[in-house]
């Protein structure tokens, strides 16, 4: 078989596995858009409201580095179907239940299902690039729930009126399953576990004591903690705060979503390109920082949809280049491990600001402690990417 039939053969499986996080985001990117909805008819607070959100990240956190670990001894594939399965099957218990409590199980158990479709999926991914360009592959695996996240954010407001959004997740849902479906029709098996001793829990705390584990775990929690923050409260900033309509929220996100969708992608492959992975992280937190800083401040709402733009363009873009940096310092042996470990910090800050900045906005009034409380943090997540040129350069 040539080169360019073995390429032709893998496009498919790359499509499905970009579309299996559009849909995704799909769900997740919903809960953010119709949250002003979703709170007025279940009759809940912005904290609880928020809670949703958090009590998901929680245990999406807390299961990163089990799905991590089964990764490394299992098919990914296997537990990539699994996860896409029983989270649009829980995505579609969402759009039914109607009390709060219930609702809260669900993101509960949607946020352990979530885990086991992003490691094992990012592990397919990367076995589908030569190894000299796992950053871009990273990266494109994302590109999916921004893509996802301009289709909804654009069209979603003029489709609620008349479906609700109830309906809209069950379209959610049966769309996800098809595309898993097609997905497990067409993808190969995973490529066989090299020989050799098994990965196991025992190996965590020695790799919780590299410098190199210990300072991108700082970055990661800042990554998720302004990513999933800013995303989840966008709309309802501009529709409480600034006094816009969803179908405006709804377009600012959409332009947040398409600036980020391609960046993303173009980060990692910028980092493969020229070998400089912290010139890229820490050029976007210093976009980041100014952005958030800004945010709350910027007249009218052409200047916040310039700082919203100059965010989205940051936002995700270091994704693959941090993913890829302990492993290009410690090798790709205990991968899945490493890279669970590394999300799991990401989501736990996620969790962490997701629900902070609705507890926030209940008792202040407003958002704008909780953005200028992300900018700090990536002043801090600037210090940490500084401090790990040391162990990247033993590496080189």
């Amino acid at each position: 078989m040539t080169i360019s039939d073995t390429s032709s053969r893998r496009r498919p499986v790359i499509t499905l596995l970009v579309v299996c996080q559009s849909c995704i985001g799909l769900i997740f990117g919903g809960i953010g858009l119709f949250l002003p909805l979703i709170r007025t008819d279940l009759g809940i607070s912005f904290t609880e409201a928020g809670t949703l959100a958090a009590v998901s990240n929680l245990t999406y956190a807390l299961m990163q580095v089990p799905s991590g670990y089964l990764a490394d001894r299992f098919p990914p594939r296997r537990l990539f179907i699994i996860g896409m399965v029983g989270l649009n099957v829980l995505s579609a218990l969402f759009a039914v239940l109607d009390a709060y409590p219930l609702l809260l199980i669900d993101q509960a158990l949607a946020g352990i299902f979530r885990a086991l479709v992003f490691m094992p999926g990012m592990l397919l991914m990367t076995e589908l690039f030569p190894p000299g360009r796992r950053a871009s592959a990273m990266g494109l695996y994302v590109v999916g729930g921004f893509s996802s996240n301009i289709l909804l954010s654009a069209v979603g407001p003029l489709l609620v009126g008349p479906l609700g959004w109830p309906l809209l997740f069950l379209i959610f849902s049966a769309f996800g399953l098809l595309t898993i479906g097609l997905y497990r029709f067409l993808a190969p098996p995973s490529a066989p576990k090299p020989a050799g001793d098994p990965v196991r829990f025992r190996e965590i705390p020695g790799l919780l004591r590299q410098r190199i584990v210990q300072l991108t775990a700082v970055i990661q929690f800042t990554r998720l903690s302004v990513a999933q923050g800013f995303t989840f409260w966008l709309p309802s900033y501009l529709v409480v705060d600034r006094g816009q309509s969803l179908a405006t929220a709804g377009l600012v996100a959409a332009v947040a979503s398409a600036i980020s969708a391609p960046v993303n992608y173009l980060g990692g492959y910028l980092s493969d390109r020229i070998n400089r992975p912290l010139l890229v992280i820490g050029g976007s937190l210093t976009i980041l920082t100014a952005g958030l800083s800004l945010l709350t401040y910027v007249p009218g709402i052409l200047g916040v949809i310039g700082v919203v733009a100059l965010i989205s363009v940051a936002i995700q873009v270091y994704f693959g280049p941090l993913f890829a940096l302990p492993l290009q310092v410690l090798g790709d042996r205990n991968a899945g491990l490493i890279s669970g470990l590394g999300n799991f910090w990401a989501n736990l800050g996620g969790f962490a600001f997701v629900y902070a900045l609705g507890a926030v906005k209940d008792s202040t009034g407003s958002f704008r402690a909780g953005f200028l409380s992300l900018a700090g943090l990536c002043v801090v997540a600037l210090i940490a990417t500084w401090l790990t040129r040391p162990a990247l350069r033993r590496a080189g």
